[in-house]
């Protein structure tokens, strides 16, 4: 109960840091279309960037929140320079640009940051741990779990209650008619991709203190963002959100549990080996059984 209670809350903290890149890299899909491969480039550029404010003495929030605005602007920037010459490209073409994207950030972070890892302290005041039930647990992964708790709540109440999440919800599912109301659809791309390259931002640079902040992070989360994606439904917040806490705690969990059950049936080294395995693909398991189930997601948007 005691590994139990300890890999749960591992997984809820990663998932809900997953949600952060998954919400915006839906956002994008839903809105523009667009695969957006170069999303984790931004999440490596909040990183970077935390990491550096807080070497050169900035608090940690204020860290926190440069490593934010500076992936929002990467975002914008993006955006308003290739992303927007690919409205109404084939999805070949979005796929081979980003991808591009994503080795131009990598060549511009080695120049400026150079190829060594960067490291991010812990707050003092966040170091410790605290007990819960039989355990102690991190301080800080519990300050993860909730500010993605919080963002997603914020994030939820933004896209449900406020006139340009409206605006959001309606260029999902009916983008002409938008823009024949007035609407500039534009402007309003450039928001919602730099809003997605924000929450990006904020994922790494939270998790830069507890992660080695380097060169091509960002691809080694992109593909479980995907996922998460993929099983929550194109375009959806909630079901990105469903989709990462899926996805955070069936990894971590497996990679915690699997190679002990094997144990019960082979040799250990047998059991390590086939549960690291068995362990990585687990979350393409669980994406098959839930498209066999709901082709379009758990929570697709409706239909253009």
């Amino acid at each position: 109960m005691t590994l139990a209670l300890e890999q749960t809350l591992n997984g809820l903290q990663f998932g809900v840091m997953l949600f952060l890149l998954a919400a915006g890299l839906t956002l994008v899909f839903g809105i523009m279309g667009v695969i957006n491969l170069a999303h984790g480039s931004m999440y490596m550029i909040g990183a970077y960037v935390a990491a550096t404010s807080a070497e050169h003495g900035a608090p940690f929030a204020v860290a926190v929140l440069a490593g934010a605005a500076a992936a929002a602007v990467a975002g914008a920037v993006v955006e308003a320079v290739v992303v927007r010459r690919l409205y109404g490209r084939n999805h070949l073409d979005q796929v081979l640009a980003t991808f591009g994207l994503i080795l131009i950030a990598n060549d511009g972070v080695s120049i400026v940051w150079g190829r060594t890892p960067l490291e991010m302290k812990i707050p003092d005041a966040l170091a410790g741990a605290v007990p819960i039930f039989d355990i102690s647990y991190p301080v800080y992964r519990l300050l993860l779990i909730a500010c993605g708790v919080a963002l997603a709540v914020a994030l939820a109440f933004f896209v449900a209650r406020t006139r340009l999440g409206a605006l959001i919800r309606a260029g999902a599912t009916h983008r002409e008619l938008v823009g024949a109301l007035g609407v500039n659809i534009v402007q309003l791309n450039t928001i919602v991709f730099a809003l997605g390259a924000l929450l990006a931002g904020v994922a790494g640079a939270l998790l830069a203190p507890i992660l080695s902040v380097q060169i091509g992070m960002g691809e080694q989360v992109l593909i479980m963002t995907f996922v998460a994606i993929v099983i929550g439904g194109l375009g959806s917040i909630r079901g990105a959100f469903v989709g990462a806490l899926a996805i955070g705690l069936v990894d971590t969990l497996g990679r915690a549990y699997i190679p002990v059950l094997l144990r019960a049936v082979t040799t250990p080294d047998l059991a390590d080996t086939l549960g690291g395995g068995l362990s990585a693909i687990a979350i393409y398991v669980l994406m098959a059984v839930v498209l066999i189930w709901k082709p379009r997601g758990l929570f697709p948007v409706s239909s253009r």
